[in-house]
């Protein structure tokens, strides 16, 4: 049996969290949630935090986002005809 990479349990963590806060108050099946103001705040703080946890562990390397920021601004020179000085 696998276990789950640390980076999937915080985004997995961090999009329960921030369904809970988005919903509020609501039944789904045969629990119901009703976390109030307070709950839904703590629950989308939790939930942003977990997602850049998520986004920390899972970054690329340098190479790989050096490459991205030279790729991108030439794709937009291309796609738009801008200029970049």
């Amino acid at each position: 049996m696998t276990s789950l990479p640390t980076n999937n349990v915080f985004f997995i963590l961090g999009i329960i969290f921030i369904f809970i806060a988005v919903l509020g108050q609501t039944k789904l099946g045969f629990a119901e949630i009703n976390p109030g103001c307070f709950g839904r705040t703590l629950a989308l703080f939790i939930g942003l935090f977990s997602l850049a946890i998520a986004l920390g562990l899972g970054t690329p390397s340098l190479e790989s986002l050096n490459l991205l920021i030279q790729y991108l601004p030439n794709q937009l020179q291309n796609l738009g005809g801008f200029a970049f000085d």
